[in-house]
C-alpha cells in the first residue's frame, strides 16, 4: 500500500471566514475522490489543527499500490480539486511513502 500524506498552509491574505469555508470545501472535494478514483482505499483531510500545528491542512490517504497513486494524481476530478487547493494555499509539503506493516 501506498501513503500520501500533504500538509498546506493557506494564503496569508484569506479571512478566517474564508478559511474556514475555503477548507470545508477543500475537504468535501478531496474526500469525495475516494468514490470517483479506483485504488484510493482511504483519503481524510484534517483542517482542524492544534495550536501546536504550523500547517492549516492535513491529506492523509491511502491507495492500493504506487501506480493508483500515479493514477490519482493525474484523474482529471483531482485536477478539478487541486485547482481549488491552489487557488487558495501558498505552501505544500508533500511525503510517499510504501507502507510494510
Amino acid at each position: 500500500m501506498t501513503r500520501h500524506l500533504v500538509f498546506w498552509n493557506f494564503k496569508e491574505s484569506l479571512t478566517p471566514e474564508e478559511r474556514e469555508e475555503y477548507g470545508r470545501q477543500i475537504q468535501e472535494n478531496l474526500e469525495a475522490l475516494q468514490n470517483k478514483i479506483d485504488g484510493i482505499l482511504s483519503i481524510k483531510v484534517y483542517r482542524k489543527g492544534l495550536a501546536s500545528s504550523n500547517r492549516d491542512l492535513a491529506l492523509n490517504s491511502l491507495f492500493e499500490n504506487e501506480a493508483a497513486l500515479q493514477n490519482y494524481q493525474t484523474h482529471p476530478e483531482h485536477l478539478k480539486a487541486a485547482d481549488i487547493v491552489r487557488s487558495v494555499t501558498q505552501d505544500r509539503v508533500c511525503i510517499d511513502y510504501e507502507e510494510t506493516d
